[in-house]
């Protein structure tokens, strides 16, 4: 996880200039708001980042308290919201039964553990609270698989969870009737270097790029050669599944003799600098 905190810290200052497919999400996952009525007193941006999808909350909810919550400390800097947290999402710093609707855009990818994402998720709900995400499904990058696959057996592109999968870990977590639904969007390129460079700028990290070997270089080149089979209208393919899913915590009652958190409000700054 490491790792990926420091690709987005690296990535954070030239995020959103690169981040188009990215923009284009989280402004599809603001719209299902559209037809979604819910309290909404405190709104948490989960994997806020540099705030493509936070700007669009600021705008949809006024008055409500956004809190933009993510782990990479200088994508949070380039985040306009007022209310930032630095923090790791599988140790969310909220109470319990403390926020109304979680929103989150393009993060669950980056989570190993997506059992205990959804327990904290849970946790800091309200009763008859809403979580809402996009995430990115297994399908997403196919074309850069199947030619790596023609290459070697080595792991070079993310492993994305099914939606299925996704929608299982959400009832083992208490919520209720998990909605899923799915869209392919197709960005198209000149070169594959193109496409590395893209993933490479908006800190997807996960897919290698050149090898320094002589044989690594070789296996970069038959990469490339695959990939050329896809070409289309003089065009390169790069797909991406996107999961979309919402649940409600109906749950959120303490058992008997069960504690409850009691972090309380959490002060909220700008203060971003240091470490």
């Amino acid at each position: 996880m490491s790792k990926v905190r420091s690709a987005f810290n690296k990535a954070a200052n030239n995020y959103n200039d690169y981040g188009f497919l990215q923009k284009e999400i989280a402004l599809r996952l603001d719209a299902k708001l559209d037809v979604i009525t819910t309290n909404s007193a405190v709104v948490l941006d989960l994997g806020a980042g540099t705030g493509l999808l936070s700007q669009h909350l600021q705008k949809r909810f006024p008055e409500s308290q956004l809190i933009c919550l993510d782990f990479a400390q200088n994508s949070l800097k380039n985040n306009h919201s007022t209310h930032k947290v630095c923090a790791d999402a599988n140790q969310l710093p909220l109470a319990d039964n403390s926020v109304d609707i979680v929103i989150s855009s393009l993060m669950l990818q980056w989570c190993p553990d997506l059992s205990q994402i959804f327990s904290e998720i849970h946790r800091v709900l309200k009763n008859n609270g809403l979580i809402l995400f996009s995430t990115f499904g297994p399908d997403t990058l196919k074309e850069l698989k199947k030619s790596w696959s023609a290459v070697d057996n080595a792991a070079h592109v993310n492993t994305f969870t099914d939606m299925h999968d996704i929608g299982d870990q959400m009832l083992q977590n208490g919520f209720q009737s998990p909605v899923m639904e799915m869209q392919t969007l197709t960005l198209t390129y000149q070169s594959v270097i193109d496409l590395l460079k893209d993933l490479k700028a908006i800190g997807a990290q996960s897919v290698k790029t050149r090898s320094k070997s002589l044989t690594g270089k070789d296996k970069f080149q038959l990469m490339i050669k695959m990939y050329e089979s896809y070409r289309t209208d003089g065009k390169l393919p790069a797909t991406y599944e996107v999961i979309y899913g919402h649940a409600w915590n109906q749950s959120n009652t303490l058992l008997k003799g069960e504690k409850q958190n009691q972090l309380g409000k959490i002060e909220l700054n700008n203060n971003l600098s240091g470490a």
